[in-house]
């Protein structure tokens, strides 16, 4: 069961699930800190599924903004790019002892994945806000390079430290979560399609296959 509420942290979503057999993470330019079974993990950026392979018991984790992550854990995106990794591979083993042990403490684990976020947060870049905001609403990425006064290689430099990727992948993860909002919202597929930005149905569904590793049929009917 899955359930998600708004975090104190700007930007971020608190989430928890306790999955029942293998279950499909996609693509969102998000990062996560999570905790699962007594233990402090970083999920990076994805640029296809992620599929958990029936990892059993409860996970709760905190979903960061895009680009917000790197700063507080003191690592560019792209070297996290498509993994998991203990937390202890990016920080003193012994600190994350301390914040494993409290953690496990906490009477709500959520809480706690906050409160670690709150103190180590650092003041997020807002030209990368604007780039995420008008990515997200289906800008080119050419015009918002020259909106934001930088050339393509600072700006692929820039998103690659931020989200893992550079920013026509950004763009083209944005859309795909579009096209699931309004198709899981009931909007005729060729519609979305055209809404989010693709240029017919046909797109929309090899897009979803690639990212998401299943024929959008399948991915709305699960």
């Amino acid at each position: 069961m899955y359930k998600e509420r708004v975090s104190r942290l700007a930007g971020a979503v608190v989430w928890a699930n306790t999955p029942v057999g293998d279950g499909r993470v996609l693509p969102d330019g998000c990062m996560d800190l999570l905790w699962h079974e007594g233990r402090l993990l970083v999920a990076g950026p994805d640029t296809r599924a992620y599929v958990t392979e029936g990892a059993q018991g409860a996970w709760v984790g905190l979903r960061f903004y895009p680009g917000t992550a790197p700063a507080l854990l003191g690592v560019p995106a792209y070297a996290l790019l498509d993994q998991r990794v203990e937390l202890s591979d990016l920080w003193p083993a012994a600190d994350v002892r301390r914040l494993r042990d409290r953690t496990g403490r906490a009477g709500d684990p959520a809480v706690a994945l906050e409160e670690i976020a709150l103190e180590r947060a650092l003041p997020y870049d807002p030209s990368l806000r604007r780039l995420v905001e008008a990515l997200d609403a289906g800008r080119p990425v050419a015009a918002v390079a020259d909106e934001l006064g930088l050339g393509a290689r600072q700006l692929h430099r820039r998103s690659r430290a931020a989200f893992g990727y550079g920013p026509k992948t950004l763009a083209r993860v944005l859309r795909m979560q579009r096209a699931l909002a309004l198709a899981r919202a009931g909007v005729p597929l060729a519609e979305t399609a055209v809404r989010a930005g693709y240029a017919d149905q046909p797109h929309l569904s090899r897009d979803v296959r690639e990212l998401a590793g299943l024929p959008l049929g399948g991915l709305l009917g699960g």
